[in-house]
């Protein structure tokens, strides 16, 4: 893992210390409904209170078009200073006179959240402008949104250039979490990654091929694999264009020593819907009327076995249509597996991506496994191996 400036060792009493978090949370009728976001944030905002800093709290929330009240994150107010175990002041703006009399009120060891960032058009195209705003309203900055990571917007990128930067406490385990995952992880390393469409991971699928001892495909994507192997696979969702790319995937994971995993049976219905009645067949068997929506057993067989063999494994997606039951029971039964031997202290487990800690949750894992990402988009890019604009300013 590279370097990175962290707060270890540094002297934050009487410092403005700009924290930008990722607090885009779900809400439903007023009230937040998964606080994990603000849990991750809360050991940083402690250390930074004990230390005597005056906490400057930004974050975007929501797709905003300019100020809207919908959209405001005045609301998570309460929520925010429960979770964090600390008072939370708010500021209706998050730069100009109302922010900078806000922070000027602010006293050691306590915390303000500023207004939504994207009620400024600045904010997302990276204005040097709205960036320089932002840093009058503090000493140093601090960056604990590896979600939000992948976005080169002016509190992310651009603020890094105005003000010294350092990784807070949840971008520093995240880091070393994806570091032990490909940087520079235990072998054999397997890498599951499941989802609709082969088109949309064609980059990861590439980076991983070269970085894996074996990869796992299911859901969608495996699907289109199974077609460039010349298999018919009914009314199954398949991607037709992709399927050069497909054996291309698997050209280059022959030369690269990767064993890519695909299913050998499938459960599979007329349609994807509740209260369809299920058949398993093998994937050369698959009826024309029929649509692969799961793994089979011989296939959940097979993936546990692999899993023994295995020191480090990477998630990323469903194995099937875990949304409806039965077609979840492939996704649950490996998921299972991998926290099952990550209890057992056989493997390092990986996961992240939005679907795939909604499986998790679902399968009742995710306290099981190793570390599991909260961030969607800078997860995948990272799996991807493209720099971050958010973690390559915190490099030493």
């Amino acid at each position: 893992m590279a370097k990175i400036r962290t707060l270890d060792g540094l002297d934050v009493r009487g410092k403005k210390v700009l924290l930008r978090a990722d607090l885009n949370v779900p809400v439903r009728d007023g009230q937040v409904t998964d606080t994990t976001r603000i849990d991750r944030l809360a050991p940083t905002v402690q250390e930074l209170a004990r230390g005597g800093a005056r906490i400057v709290l930004m974050s975007h929330f929501g797709r905003p078009k300019g100020r809207d009240p919908k959209e405001s994150l005045a609301p998570l107010v309460p929520t925010i200073a429960r979770q964090l175990g600390l008072p939370v002041a708010f500021a209706d703006d998050c730069i100009g006179a109302a922010a900078e009399r806000a922070v000027a009120q602010l006293q050691d060891g306590h915390v303000l959240l500023l207004e939504n960032l994207r009620f400024h058009k600045g904010e997302e195209a990276n204005d040097a402008g709205f960036a320089k705003g932002l840093a009058k309203l503090g000493d140093l900055y601090v960056d604990d949104a590896f979600s939000a990571a992948h976005r080169a917007h002016a509190s992310i990128a651009g603020i890094t250039q105005l003000l010294p930067a350092y990784a807070g406490r949840g971008m520093e385990a995240e880091l070393r979490a994806l570091d032990q995952a490909l940087g520079s992880p235990e072998r054999p390393v397997l890498a599951i990654v499941g989802g609709a469409k082969v088109s949309t991971k064609l980059e990861l699928l590439g980076n991983l091929v070269g970085k894996v001892n074996a990869l796992v495909l299911g859901g969608g994507m495996a699907n289109t694999f199974l077609a460039a192997r010349g298999l018919d696979i009914g009314t199954s969702l398949c991607e037709r264009d992709m399927l050069e790319q497909a054996h291309a995937i698997e050209e280059e994971a022959r030369k690269k020593g990767c064993d890519i995993i695909l299913p050998i049976d499938a459960v599979v219905a007329e349609k994807f819907a509740a209260g369809q009645t299920p058949q398993t067949v093998a994937v050369n068997a698959v009826p024309r009327d029929r649509m692969i929506l799961d793994i089979g057993p011989v296939s959940i067989h097979k993936i546990s076995g692999r899993l023994d063999g295995c020191r480090t494994i990477v998630w990323n997606g469903p194995l099937g249509a875990f949304e409806i039951s039965p077609f979840n029971k492939g996704t649950i039964a490996i998921a299972c597996a991998v926290g099952e031997l990550t209890k057992k202290g056989k493997l390092i487990s990986i996961g992240g991506g939005g679907d795939t800690v909604a499986a998790l949750n679902a399968a009742g894992v995710e306290d099981a496994f190793t570390y599991v990402s909260t961030a969607g988009g800078a997860f995948l890019e990272w799996m991807e191996g493209k720099e971050l604009p958010g973690v390559a300013p915190l490099i030493c």
